[in-house]
């Protein structure tokens, strides 16, 4: 069987309170071998980390731009201690989404900054999340050394290119299996080297439209990770298990292949 890594899954949602074991299983069956569990607050990554514990998976530990308003003041200091655990591979999800401002710009920036920082202290990559703020993002960026992956990317090719150069990797999600605001995406991973790509489905969001039959749900789930891989490797010309090895590559040389600093 062609065996997947999902690089993106928001296990800790309510959404999986009542089948969580059963949506991992079904997930093994279709392939997805590994995954790593988004943390967008202090009590979800405390969460992500003991799933991840608890099954055998990967963690990020961080604050999402939309929880930024929200940190008590030592969360600098919970979250380095979070890194420090085996399963915790990531800074983040941290970034800017100057699209919903559910938090001030400004809270956004300095929580992000500081999460920035910390990933470069502890030589750790970051799980970044940008959502119409790429110029602000990149300047910031800019004055940093990092690797990461720019989450969910959705943005245009000056993005895409800008973000390449920093070397970052890349997530695709189901965003580019929705024939009403992908194809923008679709355009663009053409231009994506295959060793800069990583599958997520940012579980349960952004459900791939594509799937037949359709789910009675509109949940997402890591099962249906393969669906967004079928699409990503007819894009770029790839045999889908060229892909699923290459992406599970991208996955260990990024987030698996150096140690941490305690």
């Amino acid at each position: 069987m062609t065996t997947f890594i999902d690089a993106g899954v928001n296990l800790t949602s309510t959404q999986f309170d009542t089948d969580r074991a059963a949506v991992l299983a079904r997930a093994t069956d279709q392939g997805v071998e590994s995954m790593l569990l988004i943390g967008c607050d202090l009590l979800t990554s405390e969460q992500s980390l003991a799933l991840a514990q608890q099954y055998d998976l990967h963690a990020t530990a961080g604050v999402h731009p939309h929880d930024a308003k929200d940190v008590p003041d030592d969360f600098i200091a919970q979250l380095r201690s979070l890194a420090t655990q085996d399963h915790v591979v990531a800074i983040g999800e941290c970034g800017l989404d100057f699209n919903r401002d559910y938090s001030p710009r400004p809270v956004q920036q300095l929580i992000c900054g500081v999460q920035l920082e910390l990933a470069q202290t502890l030589d750790m990559p970051v799980y970044l999340h940008e959502r119409e703020a790429f110029d602000t993002l990149s300047a910031m960026l800019d004055e940093f050394s990092l690797r990461g992956v720019l989450h969910c990317f959705t943005g245009d090719r000056r993005a895409l290119r800008h973000y390449l150069d920093y070397g970052l990797m890349i997530g695709l999600t189901g965003w580019l299996c929705d024939e009403r605001r992908g194809e923008t995406l679709r355009e663009l991973v053409r231009y994506i080297p295959q060793d800069r790509i990583l599958l997520e489905t940012d579980a349960p969001f952004l459900l791939p439209r594509t799937l037949t039959p359709k789910p009675k749900s509109r949940r997402n789930e890591p099962a249906y990770l393969p669906e967004i891989a079928h699409h990503v490797a007819a894009l770029k010309g790839l045999s889908l298990t060229q892909l699923a090895q290459q992406t599970s590559e991208n996955f260990s040389a990024l987030f698996l292949a150096s140690g941490k600093i305690g």
